[in-house]
């Protein structure tokens, strides 16, 4: 099973590029995050002409999270109390495709260090530790994917001195990433790429990605099982 997650800030902007790419890749499931699309905008029947069935949490302009698998989709979960929008707007999706549990997450980016963003932030990651205990079992086959706004180790910053007293690196956020793993997921990607220099996320407006100089925020976290 392929299993990929991407931020695609704006499915309505983006949507021709994720079409091209699912018929280029081909991956079982695709988690998304940033779709900023309501429910009833999702894109259900283009993702369904592609051979996907889509699950989406939206709530408009910001945030949003979906699911699109082509091995099905079942007993879909919204917000961390599986009815409907979270406290801090729609960051939660989980669902059964092909007989794993998925579950596609967009984190709060946290803004500054001591703010009350930065403290909604580690507020979440509490929520979503508590989910897991509560929801799931090590045991499963389970994927928790998305855009976690952590960068986890150093070696996920191009340069570590830069991000000395930032979010994203910050020992509390770190320590709440850890948190997850040391439930029983692993960093599934770290696993079989070992090397620094592998980076998910850029500052375009300073023309980073050419440049090399990124973040590895966005992950896919599983249990053992899968790993």
């Amino acid at each position: 099973m392929r299993i990929a997650t991407w931020n695609v800030n704006s499915l309505k902007v983006r949507l021709p590029r994720v079409e091209e790419w699912l018929a280029l890749r081909r991956p079982d499931i695709l988690l998304m995050q940033e779709t900023k699309l309501a429910d009833e905008a999702a894109p259900l029947l283009p993702l369904r002409m592609a051979g996907y069935d889509l699950a989406h949490h939206g709530e408009g302009r910001w945030n949003g999270v979906a699911i699109a698998s082509r091995v099905g989709i079942e007993d879909v979960s919204l917000g961390f109390d599986g009815a409907g929008p979270d406290a801090d707007g729609a960051r939660f999706i989980a669902a059964n495709c092909g007989g794993v549990r998925i579950i596609s997450v967009y984190a709060p980016n946290g803004r500054a260090l001591g703010t009350p963003f930065y403290a909604a932030k580690l507020e979440w990651y509490e929520r979503l530790a508590a989910w897991l205990s509560q929801n799931a079992a090590p045991s499963d086959d389970l994927v928790l994917g998305g855009d976690l706004n952590v960068a986890p180790e150093d070696a996920d910053v191009y340069d570590p001195q830069v991000y000395i007293d930032s979010t994203h690196t910050s020992g509390p956020e770190r320590a709440a990433f850890r948190e997850l793993i040391d439930w029983g997921l692993v960093d599934a990607y770290r696993r079989h790429h070992p090397e620094p220099g592998r980076f998910t996320w850029w500052d375009y407006r300073a023309g980073n990605f050419h440049k090399g100089l990124g973040m590895r925020i966005d992950h896919l976290l599983v249990t053992h099982s899968l790993a």
